[in-house]
Parts: C-alpha cells; structure tokens; sequence
C-alpha cells in the first residue's frame, strides 16, 4: 500500500521538461491515485492521525487509573535557625536547632472502581539528624495499610468505566469515516478538475470548430451563397468560443490549485485528471446498509456518549448537594531508635481512623437548582439523541437510494452524450452540404457540450455517493467486507 502511495506521489512530483523551459508536462492521475495521496498526505489525513492518537492517550490514561501505582517519595530538610520550643513544663525557651530531616516513603496504590476509594500499602524511614547536640535518631513504619474512601459521594471512576471506551470507540470511528471523507472530498475535487478539463477540450474543440467554419463561410459569402447575416453569426461565434477557451483555461488552473492543495501537494505541476468512465454496477440493500451503519459509524457511539454524559453530570450534581462523608483508615507497625537496625525490631502497633462529615444546611436552593439544570440535560439530550437516530436512518435511506439510482443516471448520461456527439457531428456535414441553417448548428453544440456536463456531473455524484456511503457504513458493498482499519502508528 505504501509503495504504491510513494509511487503516485513521484508520479505527481516528477516534472520534465519539454522543449520549452516554460512548458511543463502534464502529469497524469487516475482517481484511485488521488485518493491514496489525500488519505496519505492531505491536511485533513494528517490532523485525523494526530486526533486519533491524541485520544488513544487519552484511553491509555483512563486505563492505568485501574492499575496500581507505585510511589517512591523524599522529603530532605534542613533547619537552621532559632525557635521557640515549648518544654515539658509548659514554658518556652528559644533554642538553638541545627537539623536534618530526611525522610522516604514507598506507597502502592490501588483504585477500587466499584466504590470510588482506594486501598494503599505503605513503607517509610526517617532520619533526623541534630547538628547542635551531635544525636542521631531513626523512625520506620515498615508496613501501613489502608483505604480511605468517599461515603455518599460522586464515583468517577465508576463513571468513566462507563464512557471511556464508548469514546475510544467512537474516536476509532471517526478516524475510520474521515478517512472515507478524505476520499470523498478527493473524488468531487477530482471530477471538479475533470469538469473544469472537460469545458477547456470543449471549448478549445468549439473554438477550431469555429474558426474553421468561419474560415469556409469566408468563401461562401464571396460567392454569395450565404447572407452577410449568417456570416456575422459565424464570426460571433468564433469570438465566443475563443472567450470560452480562455474561461475556461482560467477556470482550470483554479480547479487544479485546489486540488493541489487538498492532496498537500506543494508543486506546480499541470495535473492532468483521467476520469475512469466505468463504474460498478451493484445495488445496496438497505436494512443491510443500516446494520453496519449502526455497527461501524461513530454517531451511535457519539449518541451513546453524549447520554452517558448527561446523567454523569446529574450523579454529580446530586452528590455535590446531598450529604458528604470521607473514611479514612491506616493500620501498621511503627518504632524508634538511635541505629537504623533497631527501628526494624519489635515493631508496635498503630492505628488511625477517622470520618469527616459534611452536610450542606442552608445554601438557598444551589443544590437543588444544580440537580433540576441536570435532570433537564438529561431529558433535554434524550431527546437530541432519539432526533438525532431518526435523522441518522433518514440519511443513510436517502443516501442508498440516490446511489442505487445513480449508476442508471451514469449510464443514460453517457448514452446522451454520444449520441449528441453524433447529432453534432451530423449537423455539422448538413451545415456544410448547405442542407441547414446556423442555428441548427448552434443548437446541436449547446446539446452536446450540455449533455457532455452532465455526464461529468452524474460520475462526481456516482463517487461522492459511494464514498460517503463507504464512511457512514464502514462497508465495501462492492467487494461484500467490511473496511480494514488501518489505524497510524502511535
């Protein structure tokens, strides 16, 4: 896959020159071509790539939360200074302190999604130093467990169990349809191109047309088998057509500047597009086309998000309004001593618990404001989301049925242009036996530049429908599988 990208990308980047240093060759490139090179190396690819891995870290992150963490924590401090000391008879005295504190503290964490608190083991050694007095002493708490937890609160973790991977989900499908995007907005700048080369043939055609018509009417009129009415036609007709071809050459190179710049090409090669005029001939059945539209698009997932959210928040709320209380509880063994190995021995017990309470008696209805605003949300975002679902099949039924409706219209519009083609080209020898008039001309090449447009539009439709409907389904209906994901490298 990627060799066939670098090889587009040398096609569209190799310039040769012709016999003329200002004059550039036409480099041709077929659709698939530049679908690769946009999925590959356009702006919108690239910042895909980066918002895909900006939330798999983001998943990552979400994920060690319930893993346990290990902690390793130093505390060094000196003091040297003067302070007052309070003495065991209860007087105080200002006292010389020269000190140094050292301290380190081993803790592993665990979080304990199904409550929202957390269970801890710890080790720590001190150390203090006393300068002034020329004493050394050593304090250990060799092992400290406990958990500490929020009673009546709001669990996050438990909450974002919920909406992470929907997220993560919903971010690998949104790389998967933008990709699809890039190739549908490839394919209308494409036939943009192809239309704007279309009308410059057209154009350039009509003009030698013109030109050689005029050229031979010159003639007819000196022998006066032909008015100076139907002459002066003539030469307006020439002179339009040579407006035309210059419109229409301006028109190219701003159809092709745009284009340049959507596949991130940054040279001024003449692109030269090569519309493939066959196109599948398949049909999408539609309840096939909803199930992998519910089963690979990110809108389900984003609808989901989005309702998870919501009562997220009124948890939240009704947490934030309601009675408070935090446990906290430690159990270990601790000593003392004047050597590190004696800290170490005959360790004693210690305990430690606490529950701090908080209950809100007056705050003038905050509380209860917050929970209404959220339940309101709630109501309010279920009901987007069921609007949103309905208009989610909406635009997958319309879409499936333009597009199993197109392929026809491809291949009428053909069919109408050739066969204008024909109608001109018959209309041209009538005109030159002398067999029908100037504006029986003109009408046949108005038909056939017409019918030529439109053909060039019904393929840009054909392919803006296919892969858009490619990115809304996550699915190949013309090979029968579904998309490979072809996530970057993190």
């Amino acid at each position: 896959m990627m060799k066939q990208i670098w090889c587009s990308i040398w096609v569209v980047g190799t310039s040769v020159s012709a016999l003329s240093a200002q004059l550039q060759e036409k480099v041709s490139l077929t659709l698939s071509d530049a679908i690769r090179i946009a999925q590959e190396f356009s702006p919108e690819a690239v910042a895909a790539r980066h918002s895909y891995r900006a939330a798999y870290w983001n998943y990552r992150f979400y994920k060690a939360n319930y893993f346990p963490s290990l902690t390793l924590n130093a505390t060094p401090s000196l003091t040297k200074s003067i302070n007052k000391i309070t003495q065991p008879d209860g007087t105080n005295l200002f006292l010389k302190q020269d000190q140094l504190n050292s301290d380190v503290r081993l803790k592993v964490n665990q979080n304990i999604w199904f409550t929202g608190g957390s269970i801890f083991l710890n080790t720590n050694l001190q150390r203090l130093d006393d300068f002034e007095h020329d004493t050394r002493a050593y304090s250990s708490s060799p092992v400290e467990i406990g958990y500490e937890q929020s009673l009546f609160g709001y669990n996050g973790l438990k909450w974002d169990r919920r909406i992470e991977p929907v997220r993560f989900r919903e971010s690998q499908k949104v790389y998967n349809e933008t990709l699809e995007l890039v190739a549908s907005e490839a394919s209308s700048l494409f036939f943009n191109l192809a239309t704007a080369q279309t009308n410059l043939d057209i154009a350039s055609y009509n003009y030698a047309s013109a030109d050689t018509l005029y050229r031979y009417a010159e003639g007819r009129y000196r022998i006066g088998t032909i008015t100076e009415n139907e002459m002066l036609q003539l030469e307006i007709n020439k002179l339009t057509e040579e407006t035309n071809m210059m419109n229409a050459q301006i028109e190219v190179e701003d159809k092709m500047q745009a284009f340049r710049s959507f596949l991130g090409l940054s040279h001024e090669e003449v692109l030269r597009v090569v519309p493939d005029e066959w196109v599948p001939q398949f049909e999408i059945p539609l309840g096939k086309a909803l199930e992998y539209a519910y089963e690979n698009s990110p809108e389900p997932e984003m609808f989901e998000r989005r309702r998870l959210e919501s009562r997220d928040k009124l948890a939240r709320a009704k947490a934030d309004a309601g009675l408070k209380a935090d446990l906290y509880v430690r159990f270990g063994l601790s000593q003392i001593g004047k050597e590190l190995h004696q800290v170490y021995r005959d360790p004693m017990n210690q305990l430690y618990a606490s529950v701090t309470v908080a209950l809100p008696i007056l705050d003038w209805g905050r509380g209860k404001g917050r929970i209404r605003i959220a339940r309101s949300n709630v109501d309010l975002v279920d009901t987007q989301v069921e609007q949103g679902m309905k208009d989610f099949e909406l635009n997958v039924s319309k879409m499936v049925r333009q597009f199993n409706l197109q392929a026809k219209c491809v291949a009428v519009a053909a069919k109408t242009s050739r066969t204008a083609e024909r109608r001109y080209e018959v209309a041209k020898r009538l005109y030159l036996l002398g067999k029908s008039t100037v504006l029986d001309l003109n009408s046949a090449i108005s038909e056939k530049d017409a019918a030529r447009r439109n053909y060039m539009l019904t393929l840009k439709t054909y392919w803006s429908l296919y892969y858009g409907l490619r990115s809304m389904t996550g699915y190949d209906f013309e090979n029968n599988r579904k998309l490979e994901d072809h996530f970057p490298e993190i």
